[in-house]
């Protein structure tokens, strides 16, 4: 095959998925669903790594998680049904839809919030400290914001204005439609931007992290002030149904508030309290030996040396020189 007839079979969009449920007997499977658990399993997994090698017991992780997650996903629906209230509460609209979680609809910053709550009772449970936990959890928060991003690939919604970029997304005619737009138009696909946009965050925590021994919050406060200026551009492509003040719509004003808080906050935090926490633990338990390795590679060079040895005594009782 040619290269001009490998690009010619190339589709120049991407097309949808053909269907978003499939059922086993009289259960339904819902792809937005799936999307949500594989995410909250891989920031799990994530964040019982970064945990351990803060120097915390990676059982813990499951166990703050059990808290975390009923609260966050409580937090983002009332966040959505408060911003996009019309669909539930409006004219034509059905207030039982309000608890139909598995069609889609959790905003994020509702999740975070409530999810911080749950968070804190965990590790207040636990007696570990919220905020080395928050920097543990941040880069697999990431990562699983971005594979619940696919829930919105299958249902085929939360897409972009018009485009006509390669990269374009292919809806039902049907949806295209009942977004004001003909049959056939391609939309930008924002999915698909956020997903690539978190995992590349995800990827400069982690590195920030490493390098700069973010501590006391600051790598959570970091993934606040990454995602919102991804999503302050990303939400202004998105051509959905939403409330707006002065002229942008209410998430928009969200991403600048809470962006400009939470890097304040980094810069604060910094200044405050620079390095890493010395334990994870609110009642200062013991720098676990890989911490301390880590720690005494922060200790200026020639610190050491200052500390002159202490003279040991011979067998005659004289000093030794």
């Amino acid at each position: 095959m040619t290269a001009s007839a490998l690009l010619a079979s190339v589709p120049a969009a991407i097309p949808s998925p053909s269907q978003g449920v499939w059922h086993l007997g009289p259960f339904p499977v819902r792809a937005y669903a799936i999307a949500i658990l594989i995410g909250i399993v891989a920031a799990v997994l994530i964040t019982q790594r970064r945990w351990k090698e803060r120097g915390g017991d990676p059982d813990q992780v499951v166990e703050i998680a059990f808290w975390a997650v009923p609260f966050g996903i409580l937090g983002g629906r009332i966040y959505h049904l408060i911003t996009s209230p019309d669909a539930y509460f409006g004219k034509g609209g059905d207030p039982w839809k309000a608890f139909a979680i598995w069609e889609g609809g959790l905003g994020i910053w509702g999740a975070v919030a409530l999810g911080a709550v749950g968070a804190w009772i965990g590790c207040r449970r636990l007696g570990v400290r919220l905020t080395v936990f928050a920097d543990a959890l941040a880069p697999g928060l990431l990562v699983a914001q971005a594979v619940g991003r696919l829930g919105n690939w299958f249902n085929q919604e939360l897409f972009g204005g018009p485009t006509t970029l390669p990269w374009g997304l292919r809806v039902d005619d049907a949806v295209a439609v009942a977004a004001g737009h003909p049959a056939g138009t391609l939309f930008h696909p924002t999915f698909l931007y956020e997903m690539v946009w978190n995992l590349l965050g995800a990827a400069l925590l982690v590195w920030a992290d490493r390098r700069f021994r973010l501590g006391h919050g600051r790598v959570f406060w970091l993934y606040v002030v990454v995602y919102t200026s991804g999503r302050l551009w990303i939400e202004a492509l998105r051509i959905d149904p939403a409330h707006g003040f002065l002229g942008l719509r209410l998430n928009v004003w969200t991403s600048i508030l809470v962006g400009l808080g939470a890097l304040v906050a980094f810069i604060l935090v910094g200044r405050r309290h620079p390095g890493r926490e010395s334990t994870v633990t609110l009642d200062g338990l013991e720098v676990p030996p890989s911490q301390q390795e880590d720690q005494r590679e922060d200790v200026p060079q020639g610190a050491e040396a200052d500390e002159a040895p202490v003279p040991a005594d011979d067998e005659d009782g004289r000093l030794a020189t």
